[in-house]
């Protein structure tokens, strides 16, 4: 209990001091304390002394001792179940704590109830299962097992609309998720790919080059592109070419002013560009006789 800081003699010298028309703002002022303590002192001393005051606070904390004892048997009990470190929310697992402290004759029933905060018509209470859980749980396993692909809406539907069953929709939820009839979630299907070829080393030069695009901006926000072609075997630049716009023209163009300085490759790597992938540059290859290697 909450220890006042006024003695008892204090407030029946406060509440003899308001007799004397005092105001009660000015007394209260005076003390230190709020207009609600002085009149809750008014309605529970008034008329009483300093002995009268004393005998009915030795009573009241001869009130207090039953509820300390009850105190007790809790932690009796809680250590008897061995429930130490526990966090016990569910009323149903209250229960069963309560249940089992009952079988190791630790405490009484109404003692353990009152432990773990459980009544006792909640601890007597016997759940009464319906004669047709098992009708419906052998319609929710043969519905799920034939048509695997219907989630509890459909089967629920199919019973209540096409059997002409009239069972509660929680009902027959709480029994298909006792079941775990959930509809599983498929994953997804991941598309198999082939085993790329391991990127093979040209042993000699206008074996195989590679090209790719490269992009960039001016500072008045202008975009331009770059064409760079180079030798696979040695890592040599070939060609740059710079411009706001590179089509397919430019890349065969360009390709052929290598040819002329340097010579003819066996084959071209590159990816999958709109410039690569065009019709023009696939017939140039071909009159060519140069193999285009798409990555």
């Amino acid at each position: 209990m909450k220890k006042s800081r006024y003695s008892d003699s204090q407030i029946l010298a406060i509440l003899k001091q308001a007799q004397s028309s005092t105001p009660i703002p000015e007394l209260c002022r005076e003390h230190g304390m709020s207009g609600a303590s002085f009149y809750k002192w008014r309605a529970k001393y008034v008329g009483i002394d300093a002995w009268l005051m004393a005998g009915m606070k030795r009573i009241r904390r001869r009130n207090l001792t039953p509820q300390k004892n009850v105190c007790r048997g809790a932690v009796k009990v809680w250590n008897h179940s061995g429930g130490r470190g526990k966090k016990v929310v569910k009323p149903s697992q209250r229960k069963a704590m309560a249940l089992a402290a009952l079988l190791n004759k630790a405490v009484s029933i109404r003692l353990a109830c009152q432990a773990f905060g459980v009544s006792q018509t909640c601890y007597r209470y016997q759940a009464k299962l319906f004669s047709d859980n098992g009708l419906i749980a052998d319609w929710l396993v043969r519905l799920t097992h034939n048509q695997p692909n219907w989630s509890f809406g459909l089967c629920y539907l199919y019973l209540r609309n096409v059997r002409g069953f009239k069972w509660n929709h929680k009902r027959v939820y709480h029994i298909y998720r006792e079941f775990e009839l959930n509809l599983r979630i498929k994953p997804k299907k991941h598309l198999v790919r082939e085993k790329p070829e391991p990127l093979s080393g040209p042993t000699s030069i206008n074996q195989c080059w590679s090209m790719d695009f490269m992009h960039n901006q001016l500072a008045d926000s202008w975009s331009y592109r770059l064409f760079n072609v180079i030798d696979d075997f040695n890592r040599e630049g070939l060609a740059i070419e710079v411009d706001f716009s590179l089509p397919a023209s430019r890349v065969d163009k360009a390709l052929d002013q290598i040819i002329k300085r340097r010579g003819q490759p066996k084959r071209i790597r590159c990816d999958n560009g709109p410039e690569y992938i065009s019709s023009l540059l696939a017939t140039w290859a071909i009159n060519k006789g140069i193999e285009l290697m798409f990555i």
